[in-house]
């Protein structure tokens, strides 16, 4: 059995970590996958060409590059399941609850930029999901379920970006800024939350200063709507919230084009 360690430079969430698990598991001879997101490292047991690996990786467009491959390490163990899967649950649960409640009191409040951030944690169940449902699935199957999710991703992102270009031009009416700050804050320490949850239940240690880093990405898009929020209040101008949900949305697409990608 050999294992062989990459780096991939631009896998910085969990999110991402999902993707690189559900391509590597489409492998034929791969036996486990370790992912270190402190190191951006990924190791994989396998009876394969270490060759194959690094073409499924750089599909995904994070940067993968190939380290180096040892034989026979006792250390490295295959994944354990249960935990995942429990871990996974846990996170599509608090990811799709947000979704709910962002979208929701984005539209009921006019704010893009709620309506957007509510987009991004639907992104991110929608992998959750994915890697649920993916575990022992054909690779068709697999690439049929990504496919999916995707193209679903794409038309929404695309969808509010139209909105966002038709309220610069017909509309001026101001969001409700309290109600973006709140709910914001909320999905920020939900976002802390599901990473911390599922960075316990990947190791038998906790590395909570790892669990900053992983959230680096969600925490931006939380930060921009209370920014946008505070900025619409100062300038009492709507443009602020129209700003961040283009910005959001356009996170959101591109996240589904590595989807997309990945299913090729």
């Amino acid at each position: 059995m050999t294992v062989s360690r990459f780096h991939v430079a631009k896998m910085d969430c969990v999110a991402e970590e999902q993707l690189v698990r559900i391509r590597l598991d489409s492998v034929a001879g791969v036996h486990s996958v370790s992912v270190d997101l402190v190191d951006r490292t990924v190791s994989i047991e396998h009876a394969t060409d270490p060759a194959d690996l690094i073409d499924v990786l750089e599909v995904l467009d994070l940067g993968a590059r190939h380290l180096e491959d040892r034989h026979g390490d006792p250390q490295l163990a295959a994944d354990d399941r249960g935990r995942q899967r429990t871990g996974l649950r846990i996170a599509l649960a608090i990811n799709a609850a947000f979704f709910v409640v962002e979208l929701a009191t984005g539209l009921v409040g006019r704010s893009l930029g709620l309506v957007a951030d509510a987009l991004d944690m639907g992104a991110d169940a929608s992998v959750y999901a994915l890697s649920l449902v993916a575990v022992g699935r054909s690779v068709g199957s697999q690439n049929r379920l990504a496919a999916a999710s995707g193209y679903l991703q794409l038309g929404l992102a695309a969808t509010g970006l139209a909105e966002v270009m038709r309220r610069f031009v017909a509309e001026d009416q101001l969001p409700d800024t309290t109600t973006m700050i709140i709910v914001s804050a909320l999905a920020l320490a939900g976002n802390v939350a599901t990473l911390v949850i599922l960075q316990r239940i990947r190791s038998d240690e906790s590395h909570i200063q790892a669990s900053w880093i992983f959230t680096a990405n969600d925490i931006r898009v939380n930060a921009l709507v209370i920014l946008a929020a505070v900025a619409v209040i100062v300038f009492d101008s709507a443009v602020p919230d129209l700003i961040a949900g283009a910005a959001i949305f356009m996170v959101v697409a591109n996240g589904a084009r590595r989807i997309l990608r990945l299913t090729r």
